[in-house]
C-alpha cells in the first residue's frame, strides 16, 4: 500500500508541474499576430530594436550556438541576408542559452546583426520552444509567417519577397 500511496504522490506532482509549465509558456506567434517586443543589445553592445525596424521586412531567427540545424541554416541566412540588405530587408539573430564567447566565435562569420538574449527573456513572448525559429515580419511589424526548424535561402525567398515595398526609404 505504501508503495502505491508514493506512486500517486508522483504522479499528482508531476500533472502539478506539467500544468505550471504550460500555463506558464506563451503560445508560438502565428501569421496575423503583432510582434512582441525584441530590443536587446547585439555583440557590440549597440541596441537592436525590432520595433525601430517598421518599415522594413524583418526575419527573426532563434538559434543556439550547440544546435546543428541552427549551425546548417546560418551560411544560407547570411547569403539571403547580402543579396536583400538594400532592399528593405533586415535580419536579426537572436543568440539563445548560449556562452557569450561562442556566440562571438561564431558571430565572426555572420554579417547581419546578432544579438545575444542571455536571460532568454525574448523566448516566451515569441513563444519559442525549439531552436531553430524564424519569423517573418511585414512592414507593419506583423507576423506572417514561422518557420519552426532550419528554413533554406529557397523558402525564406518565397515569404520575404511578396512582403517588400516597391520603394524602399532611405532608413
Amino acid at each position: 500500500m505504501n508503495k502505491w500511496v508514493k506512486l500517486a504522490v508522483l504522479v499528482v506532482a508531476a500533472i502539478v508541474v506539467t500544468q505550471l509549465l504550460v500555463q506558464r509558456a506563451a503560445p508560438p506567434r502565428a501569421p496575423g499576430d503583432p510582434a512582441p517586443p525584441l530590443a536587446l543589445a547585439d555583440l557590440s553592445g549597440a541596441p537592436v530594436d525590432v520595433a525601430k525596424l517598421r518599415g522594413k521586412v524583418v526575419a527573426v531567427n532563434f538559434w543556439a550556438t550547440w544546435c546543428p540545424p541552427c549551425r546548417e541554416e546560418l551560411p544560407e541566412l547570411a547569403e539571403f541576408w547580402r543579396e536583400h540588405r538594400g532592399r528593405c530587408f533586415e535580419l536579426v539573430g537572436v543568440a539563445e542559452e548560449s556562452a557569450r564567447e561562442d556566440v562571438v566565435r561564431m558571430a565572426a562569420s555572420i554579417p547581419y546583426p546578432v544579438v545575444l538574449d542571455e536571460r532568454a527573456e525574448a523566448l516566451t513572448p515569441w513563444g519559442v520552444s525549439g531552436y531553430p525559429v524564424t519569423y517573418v515580419l511585414d512592414t507593419e511589424g506583423n507576423v506572417r509567417r514561422v518557420f519552426t526548424g532550419g528554413v533554406n535561402k529557397r523558402d525564406l525567398e518565397e515569404a520575404v519577397k511578396p512582403l517588400l515595398p516597391a520603394t524602399c526609404p532611405a532608413s
